[in-house]
């Protein structure tokens, strides 16, 4: 897996939510970062937009509650791989 944890960019003008074919909800929690919802109001993690030299990335990240932090679940070249990877 590519590591751009230290690549990433976060973009001047905020993009808009990619299209994704689950049931959850994407709510804008930053430029480029959204917070993934669960139909019953779960909250799964977030889904981060980043760059990559072969185009834009999806990273799914889950909060790890002993830490305070987020932790990347993974990289993917659609939202949809990247919200399937915090459904479970």
């Amino acid at each position: 897996m590519h590591n751009t944890a230290t690549a990433a960019r976060v973009p001047a003008v905020p993009v808009a939510a990619p299209a994704i074919r689950g049931r959850e909800t994407l709510l804008r929690a930053g430029a480029a970062l959204w917070r993934v919802v669960a139909p019953d109001a779960r909250v799964l993690g977030h889904l981060r937009r980043v760059e990559h030299p072969l185009g834009e990335r999806f990273r799914a990240e889950r909060l790890h509650v002993a830490s305070g932090r987020f932790i990347a679940v993974g990289e993917f070249w659609t939202a949809d791989e990247a919200v399937a990877a915090l459904r479970s």
